[in-house]
């Protein structure tokens, strides 16, 4: 635990939160400034920075949490969709520097659109520029 994480002090209990879902390894929140109705934070209740971080087994536990609570989300909020997200790292957005997950339910009117427009103009790159970065991307596994 973190001692100046606000997501750690949920998890000991120090901050109330609207618990969703819990067990020993992942705990799941409304979003207290929530995007949409349902807005649901899903964390792993160690503390771990950036996605990097989680081992193996922990982001195994997250991800089956988060397959079981989209569709709870999304009923629940009656919403047909919901976007999921994390942000990792600070210049990724991250303002809470401890792993978590966004559930967003959506519609098809709510304003959001898809998460390429989070990033307006796209990179042009060229055969080899691509071919590079997935070499590289290869290589680092």
């Amino acid at each position: 635990m973190s001692e100046d994480c606000i997501f750690c002090s949920i998890v000991d209990g120090e901050i109330p939160s609207r618990t969703v879902y819990e067990d020993d390894t992942v705990l799941a929140f409304l979003d207290a400034n929530p995007l949409a109705p349902g807005h649901t934070l899903v964390i792993p209740k160690t503390h771990y920075e950036r996605l990097n971080d989680v081992p193996a087994a922990t982001a195994s536990e997250l991800y089956a949490r988060l397959h079981e609570l989209v569709p709870a989300v999304e009923d629940a909020a009656d919403a047909p969709a919901s976007t999921v997200a994390f942000n990792n790292g600070e210049a990724a957005g991250q303002e809470v520097p401890h792993v978590h997950a966004h559930v967003v339910p959506r519609t098809a009117d709510d304003g959001g659109g898809p998460i390429h427009g989070v990033f307006g103009s796209r990179p042009d790159l060229s055969d080899d520029e691509l071919d590079a970065l997935a070499d590289a991307i290869r290589d680092n596994q």
